[in-house]
């Protein structure tokens, strides 16, 4: 059993899409083993994408992730990490298959939907960012 971690971030939130989405992933075979709805605060979103620090676009990255609130999840299933991104589709929504997430909820670039873990070692690390382990069932 795999796990991994998805975000709808703030756009989809306020679209008001988030059971949409969570229905794509249970559609799709995946278990939702725990859910929550939270406000990151700037220190929050800092420290999530500190890998990105150095990017010029971690600023804005961090400002549109406390925009509102986000909904992370963490998704269980065989190869559940690479169905999720799947079912994101391109980071740029511009260039994502029809029928993805991105491709159907996402705004732009910048604001494009949800987050989904790269890899499964990074899932782990992503996961006990916002859960412990006591917490997913």
């Amino acid at each position: 059993m795999e796990r991994t971690l998805s975000i709808i971030k703030p756009d989809a939130v306020a679209k008001g899409v988030i059971g949409k989405i969570l229905d794509r992933f249970e559609s799709n075979g995946l278990r939702i083993a725990v859910t929550k709805k939270i406000q990151l605060s700037v220190g929050d979103a800092q420290a999530f994408y500190a890998v990105h620090a150095e990017r010029p676009f971690f600023n804005d990255l961090v400002d549109f992730m406390i925009s509102g609130p986000v909904v992370v999840t963490v998704l269980e299933g065989e190869n559940a990490m690479q169905i999720n991104r799947d079912l994101m589709g391109a980071t740029n929504p511009k260039e994502a298959q029809a029928g993805t997430i991105r491709a159907d909820f996402a705004q732009n670039i910048d604001a494009n939907a949800v987050h989904g873990s790269d890899s499964v070692e990074n899932a782990a690390n992503e996961i006990a960012f916002f859960f412990s382990e006591r917490e997913i069932s």
